[in-house]
């Protein structure tokens, strides 16, 4: 039997003592993906990350008796850490994290920024904390508190990997050359996703997919007077908008073609319902909306439904365009927009990519140039149900770790990991989490952890790895 106060506090003093200093530096080292710094192996800030974490976590593998640390390297991809802990229990766990970073992004606070390191109150600003540096600390802090008081458990398997923000193409290949050192998991735990509110445990549901391309215009081989050419060449511009228009409803921004959309599934519904119940507002209020601002609707299921199982379009980038300030009299010769498409969880990523390429490029208007070029795409994930012992297991430890009983919900975003293991280990039981809150703000300025959330949702896992050996035993 696990002593619910004696476990929290030994993952508190630990957090306290050595996690959150270790953070601390983490965060100053500028560890961005390879899709961010293709020079990352001459730069050497990705091996930076790397020699700290292994540091710390060799430095208490002598608590957890036969555990073993390698870092393996492939050659010309990204390291990943790979921790094995031995256990009671004929089973294996596998936790899974990552280390590398988001590039900067503009609009921090004053006194924060991406590389410094502020704490204040619970919370540690600077890039890569939430998302995802602490999910090592958090995977070895459970299983010392485990340690701590001789709780019987599967063998551990963590796995840290250090492509992730660029699409973890560098994954596949090691979880290939290490399957016989992971084995058959029965359980794998996900600590890089999101959490509703910090007042309880949060286990996602399901995951959107994308694509991502440039749609592109061209009208003329140069730029001209627009008071000569404006009425007689039609505007790039205007031309992309309308090709735009085919995807995506200008006024609500609903997705049209009905092959971009999947059926949602009854239980899925039915935890949105619950799931907006227990956030209320912050649904949307977590945004920082500008003065007068209202969200698309005012009904928090359909808000939950749109971020979680229908697509989206956003435009995340633009050329051809000049600066307002640097813009003359010109009409342009094209205009290029960047593209990202979220797609319901259960979508082919890649038979989306074709129909909305095919869609975006038939039958351009005045027979301008119009190419549609993908160069991202993933499908998302879909959970299988929680079997019985992992249901009661996981409110169970939302219970002892945050006094509040579970929650699920869909995530708006991609972890491209979760495909591919659910294809690889199709009778294993998931649990992702996460402690991307409401303003942690992941990708964007001002990222911060919430320590104390960090704290329970290590605990958490101890609960449930505890509650895993249980069940075989």
């Amino acid at each position: 039997m696990t002593d619910a106060a004696r476990l929290q506090a030994f993952v508190d003093r630990l957090w306290d003592e050595a996690v959150t200093p270790t953070l601390v530096d983490y965060i100053r080292i500028p560890n961005k993906s390879p899709a961010f710094d293709p020079d990352w192996a001459a730069h050497g800030y990705m091996d930076r990350a790397v020699d700290l974490l292994e540091s710390w976590a060799r430095a208490r593998l002598p608590a957890l008796p036969g555990a073993t640390l390698e870092v393996v390297r492939l050659e010309g991809r990204t390291p990943v850490i790979l921790i094995e802990v031995p256990g009671e229990i004929d089973d294996t766990v596998l936790l899974y994290g990552h280390l590398d970073k988001q590039p900067e992004m503009t609009g921090w606070s004053e006194g924060l920024g991406p590389w410094t390191p502020v704490l204040k109150d619970d919370r540690l600003y600077g890039r890569g904390g939430a998302d995802d540096g602490y999910a090592m600390f958090g995977a070895l802090s459970a299983m010392l508190a485990l340690r701590d008081q001789n709780v019987p458990h599967a063998r551990c398997v963590i796995l840290i990997e250090a492509c992730e923000e660029s699409g973890s193409y560098d994954l596949p290949p090691y979880v290939d050359y290490l399957s016989g050192r992971i084995g058959d998991p029965s359980l794998v735990v996900c600590l890089d996703s999101g959490c509703g509110n910090y007042e309880q445990l949060w286990l996602t549901t399901s995951l959107r997919g994308m694509i991502a391309g440039v749609l592109r215009v061209d009208v003329l081989t140069e730029g001209v007077h627009s008071g000569d050419a404006s009425g007689v060449v039609p505007s790039s511009f205007r031309i992309l908008r309308s090709l735009i228009s085919r995807l995506e409803d200008q006024i609500t921004g609903e997705i049209l073609p009905a092959e971009l959309h999947a059926a949602i599934p009854a239980e899925r519904l039915t935890q949105a319902k619950i799931a907006a119940e227990a956030l209320g507002k912050e649904v949307y209020a977590k945004f920082p909306f500008v003065p007068g601002m209202r969200p698309v609707t005012d009904d928090l299921v359909e808000l939950i439904l749109n971020r979680s199982w229908r697509p989206q379009l956003a435009l995340i980038g633009m050329d051809g365009v000049p600066s307002p300030g640097d813009a003359g009299n010109v009409l342009g010769p094209y205009t290029a927009a960047k593209l990202s498409l979220r797609l319901p969880p259960t979508l082919e990523a890649d038979r989306a990519a074709d129909f909305v390429k095919a869609l975006l490029e038939r039958d351009p208007p005045y027979g301008a140039t119009v190419s549609f070029t993908p160069d991202k795409s993933g499908s998302g994930w879909h959970a299988p149900p929680l079997a019985p012992w992992l249901a009661g297991a996981v409110d169970r430890a939302s219970s002892a770790a945050f006094g509040r009983g579970v929650a699920m919900m869909g995530e708006g975003g991609s972890i491209p990991f979760m495909a591919m293991l659910g294809e690889k280990f199709p009778k294993a039981q998931f649990v992702i989490t996460g402690v991307l809150g409401p303003h942690s703000n992941a990708h964007g300025p001002n990222e911060f952890l919430h320590l104390p959330t960090g704290k329970k949702v290590s605990a958490v896992v101890a609960y449930v790895v505890a509650d895993h050996a249980t069940r075989k035993r």
